[in-house]
């Protein structure tokens, strides 16, 4: 950043909110940009069709410009490292950090 603090270049995309915001309001908020934390403000309920063809469809557009944006402010971008929950939501994979 500017300040000369280090910021990952992190883009936290998710269909319902409560996890995301628990970065945005949390103990790490400062670490990441809040304007990279992308949601959505219903889940796709465990259903995939629900959440690839009408919930995660509102919000792809939006994930894709920030890729793009993030991308094209990278000197020399090597690669990309997903992170994807495989048969839970994201609400399962919740780190207690009290």
């Amino acid at each position: 950043s500017g300040n000369g603090t280090y910021v990952p270049r992190t883009i936290y995309a998710d269909l319902e909110p409560n996890v995301v915001d628990e970065v945005r309001t949390g103990t790490y908020r400062s670490l990441f940009h809040l304007e990279l934390m992308i949601t959505g403000e219903e889940d796709a309920s465990n259903n995939y069709a629900r959440g690839h063809y009408t919930v995660g469809k509102e919000l792809i557009d939006q994930v894709l410009d920030k890729v793009r944006h993030v991308a094209d402010n990278c000197s020399g971008l090597q690669g990309f490292l997903v992170f994807h929950s495989f048969g839970a939501g994201t609400d399962e994979l919740k780190i207690d950090t009290q």
